[in-house]
């Protein structure tokens, strides 16, 4: 499995199409991370200041239609990862079948994101 982060808001619009992300029309790709500890350190610190509930996607690769290259973090990765790391990054929409699971991101009360959780 790999993590994608994404609002709630930006998820739920256009349930019946892929998901594609802004950062495919900028990027060219969704950028995704290979494990918990790694995600929650991109929302530390890319995703403190989005609306919120923020999500975590559990993507199944073997589910996705678009290639998936796993690259080193461009320029450097963020804080709390190490160097060295590759980052998963998906080069076209998001199949919605290839979501496995949807997990809410759990902050604690300095607005630090600190785990995973089940949506209630």
């Amino acid at each position: 499995m790999i993590y994608h982060v994404v609002t709630s808001a930006e998820w739920s619009a256009l349930p019946e199409e892929p998901y594609a992300p802004a950062s495919l029309a900028e990027d060219g790709f969704v950028h995704c991370s290979p494990d918990e500890a790694t995600t929650l350190a991109v929302v530390n610190a890319f995703y403190r200041g989005a609306s919120r509930p923020l999500l975590a996607l559990l993507l199944d690769e073997s589910r996705l239609t678009a290639r998936t290259e796993w690259e080193a973090a461009v320029p450097t990765p963020p804080p709390g990862v190490t160097e060295g790391t590759l980052f998963p990054h998906v080069f076209g929409p998001v199949d919605r079948a290839a979501v496995d699971e949807v997990l809410e991101v759990v902050w604690d009360g300095d607005g630090r994101a600190t785990g995973l959780a089940k949506r209630a």
